[in-house]
């Protein structure tokens, strides 16, 4: 009775000290909500970048004479390096092995080059005829996806080493996304190649690769087949858009807010994929698919601020460190022939990882496509200036190579399909615009 009556004599005092309690409760779920849960827009990871201003796009509508001659270099690499009789193209000058990205470059690079007037209609559709014909023949890693390689002479399945292989690599989804783009570029340009190009890709499996909106690559460990979760941002975004196309539901990979987060990098904001590449190593920023983006398909109001930022953070590491900076993933004339040269990757800005993850700095590289990609995006002074850089490098008899090497200004000498594709997409666009907007 006694407790009783105290409680009784006390409920000013408790209900006060509930009322405490009950505020702080509220307060710390509104700061563990964030300002959505308080009535106001919620912040993302990317909402320096929404704020941002991008960069606006040089606008012109023509081809100077030094343009058609650099394209006329690139060029060059798809008439030495496309094998006659399966109309694919080799990834590497004299390599006779190809990948779907490889392919999806080639497609991209014909296109190109007639939008230039380097080859007339005939040509392009000739060509574009003989690769659909080898993509229909293509044996498929288990009867449902194309191979991680090919050799383009017997379009057989083959290993990293053009060895034949009879379970095959796994199949990859970026790179099966970057084809599948590539032909929704040659559809637009070709309209009446429409039945073909569906025909081409009828017996794929291409929901097999996506799922919950996201992409999933297959490798073979040990015999055994293991799937996982492909893309991180930038390339997923891009991969995303192409699958997008097809008519599959993408969503979840084209918005990155769950997994993105922001690096300062020389002043600007660049974001970064939260998850780590391959499993190992944290993701990296590098130009390519922002180029692929810009120049393929026009930027939406989201890519537009990245690429933005991206290209101006190596812009300002030339301003503070004097180094023509335009980086990517290149191919490389020296063992391990392969290197992402980051804007930040591995956990912090300007590594050089190899495929592996590990710190290869010394083969940074000043890439041809980059410059001449961010030439024709931009069309800055500093653009210019990169691409009057790797100019002198070009080889008129082969195509251009990858770049020049930083540390010590020699030519990083690979010459590979997808920096000569890059290049005349490039140009292209210097003369009509993004490539997937139909012929002019």
């Amino acid at each position: 009775m006694r407790l009783r009556q105290n409680l009784v004599r006390a409920r000013g005092h408790i209900v006060f000290i509930l009322g405490v309690i009950g505020g702080l409760m509220v307060v710390t779920w509104l700061e563990q909500a964030g300002p959505s849960a308080a009535g106001q827009a919620p912040v993302t990871p990317l909402a320096a970048i929404e704020a941002a201003t991008p960069l606006p796009l040089a606008i012109r509508g023509a081809s100077s004479a030094a343009d058609l001659d650099h394209a006329a270099i690139a060029w060059t690499y798809f008439r030495n390096n496309t094998d006659p009789n399966t109309g694919l193209v080799h990834s590497v000058d004299g390599y006779p092995s190809t990948t779907m990205w490889e392919t999806g470059s080639l497609i991209v690079a014909i296109v190109a080059a007639e939008r230039v007037s380097l080859i007339d209609a005939t040509e392009a559709k000739d060509r574009l005829a003989a690769i659909l014909t080898s993509l229909d023949r293509l044996p498929l890693f288990q009867d449902s996806l194309p191979n991680k390689a090919y050799d383009t002479r017997s379009l057989k399945m083959v290993d990293y080493a053009n060895r034949p292989t009879d379970l095959g690599l796994g199949w990859s989804a970026l790179d099966v996304a970057r084809l599948m783009a590539a032909l929704a570029i040659a559809r637009a340009a070709h309209p009446d190649m429409a039945p073909a190009i569906a025909a081409a890709t009828d017996d794929w499996r291409l929901d097999r690769m996506i799922r919950d909106g996201q992409l999933y690559g297959a490798s073979v460990v040990d015999a055994e087949v293991r799937e996982n979760q492909e893309g991180r941002l930038g390339y997923e975004q891009y991969a995303a858009k192409a699958m997008m196309l097809s008519g599959f539901d993408m969503v979840r990979a084209y918005d990155p807010a769950d997994s993105a987060m922001i690096q300062p990098v020389m002043g600007q904001d660049i974001p970064v994929d939260t998850r780590l590449h391959r499993g190992r190593t944290p993701a990296f920023v590098v130009s390519e698919p922002y180029l692929f983006d810009g120049l393929e398909f026009g930027f939406d109001a989201r890519s537009s601020r990245i690429a933005s930022a991206v290209y101006l953070a190596q812009q300002a590491r030339h301003d503070q460190t004097g180094h023509l900076t335009a980086v990517t993933e290149t191919h490389l004339d020296e063992a391990p022939f392969f290197a992402y040269s980051t804007v930040w990757g591995g956990g912090a800005p300007w590594s050089v990882l190899t495929f592996q993850g590990d710190r290869i700095d010394s083969r940074r590289t000043l890439a041809t496509k980059a410059a001449f990609g961010w030439d024709a995006l931009y069309g800055t002074p500093y653009t210019a200036q990169l691409v009057e850089a790797v100019v002198p490098t070009a080889d008129p008899r082969r195509g251009w190579p990858e770049g020049i090497y930083e540390v010590d200004g020699t030519t990083n000498a690979s010459i590979t399909a997808n920096t000569n594709a890059l290049v005349l997409a490039a140009l292209a666009f210097k003369a009509a615009g993004p490539l997937l907007r139909g012929a002019p």
